[in-house]
Order: structure tokens, then C-alpha cells, then sequence
């Protein structure tokens, strides 16, 4: 074997060996590109996740909306002055399983009667808390509670207009206050807490 040969080998072996640790190399990154993406939450994900907010002006009182935070139901319900007499009564909070809000289902500030900030706007968590599914906004009462309530379908779960369940149903929790807060006088921001500067 002569000098010549030898380099020809070393020169083949450099070859080969660059080659394939760019075939390599270009292996890694097309399997580590889809994980790498798969990580990453989705544009769907991130708009989930995402506060909303809700012009609620136009909403007269009595009346209540929907908006979709997370994907759960979230109500923005505009109290009458008789629904908030009605939560404070004691007649009314004897009825209620956890008046004082004991369980931690809601940020401080809404550690309340009303569990709200503004007494006259409640935004609750459309969902029961028995088995998840979603209570009807009974305005006018039903033959077994004269006042306005939430009403679950599935169970007969009741829950008053601060979202505070009832005694003897299956729901074993008052409905949760997501984290909000009011942007001006027109707009409230679901999924911010009130403490949060922006």
C-alpha cells in the first residue's frame, strides 16, 4: 500500500463521516420540528385561553348573557334590586348550603353576598357543580322557589342569583366566579383578575 492509497482511504472515511452525520443531523431535526410543534399550544388553544371581553351596557336588568371563556359558559347577569334584597335575607340564606361562600370557588373580592365586585352584575361559571352540565336561568322562579334562580336540568340542582347552591340537591358547591375585572364603566375583561394592572 502505498501513500497515495492511504490518503484516498483517510479521504473517503471524511467523506463518509461528514455525510452521515448531515444525513443525521438533517434526521434530528425532522423528527425534533413535528415534537417541537406539538408542544406548542395552537392558535385554537391560545384564543381559549385568552381573556374576553364583554361590552355588558346594553344589558338591562334581569337580563342575562353567555360568553365562552376556556370553553365553559360563563353568564354576565345584570341583578334587579329585588334579587339583591332577596340575597341577604335571612329567610333566604337559611335555604343555602354555603351562604358565606366558605369554599374557596371565587377570588377574594368576590368573597361576598353577592360574590361580586359590582353588586348589580353577577359573572359566574355557567356549569354545575355536580356533574357539569349547564343550569337554565329560571327569571321567574319555579313552583318550588317563588324567586329567580339557576336550575339544573340533569339533577334538579338550584342555585340563587349570587350562584350559592341550595340545600338537599346534588350539587355539593356553590357555582365558581372566574377571575374578571371592569374596564371602564361599559366592559367587563373574564379571565383577569381585578388585583391585575394592565
Amino acid at each position: 500500500m502505498t501513500i497515495n492509497e492511504n490518503d484516498e482511504s483517510l479521504g473517503r472515511r471524511r467523506f463518509l463521516t461528514i455525510a452521515v452525520s448531515a444525513l443525521a443531523g438533517a434526521g434530528v431535526v425532522g423528527v425534533a420540528t413535528p415534537l417541537v410543534k406539538y408542544w406548542n399550544p395552537s392558535e385554537k388553544a391560545k384564543t381559549a385561553a385568552a381573556p374576553v371581553t364583554f361590552d355588558f351596557s346594553k344589558l338591562e336588568k334581569g337580563a342575562m348573557v353567555t360568553v365562552e371563556w376556556q370553553g365553559k359558559p360563563v353568564w354576565i347577569l345584570r341583578r334587579t334590586q329585588q334579587n339583591l334584597e332577596l340575597l341577604s335575607m335571612d329567610t333566604h340564606r337559611e335555604k343555602l348550603r354555603d351562604p358565606d361562600s366558605s369554599v374557596n370557588q371565587q377570588p377574594d373580592y368576590a368573597k361576598n353576598e353577592h360574590r361580586s365586585l359590582d353588586p348589580e352584575y353577577l359573572i359566574v361559571v355557567g356549569i354545575c357543580t355536580h356533574l357539569g352540565c349547564v343550569p337554565l336561568y329560571e327569571k321567574n322562579g319555579r313552583a318550588d322557589v317563588a324567586n329567580a334562580l339557576f336550575f339544573c336540568p340533569c339533577h334538579g340542582s338550584k342555585f340563587d342569583l349570587a350562584g350559592r347552591v341550595y340545600k338537599n340537591v346534588p350539587a355539593p358547591t356553590n357555582l365558581i366566579i372566574p377571575p374578571y375585572q371592569f374596564v371602564g364603566d361599559k366592559q367587563v375583561r373574564i379571565g383577569i383578575d381585578a388585583n391585575t394592572l394592565i
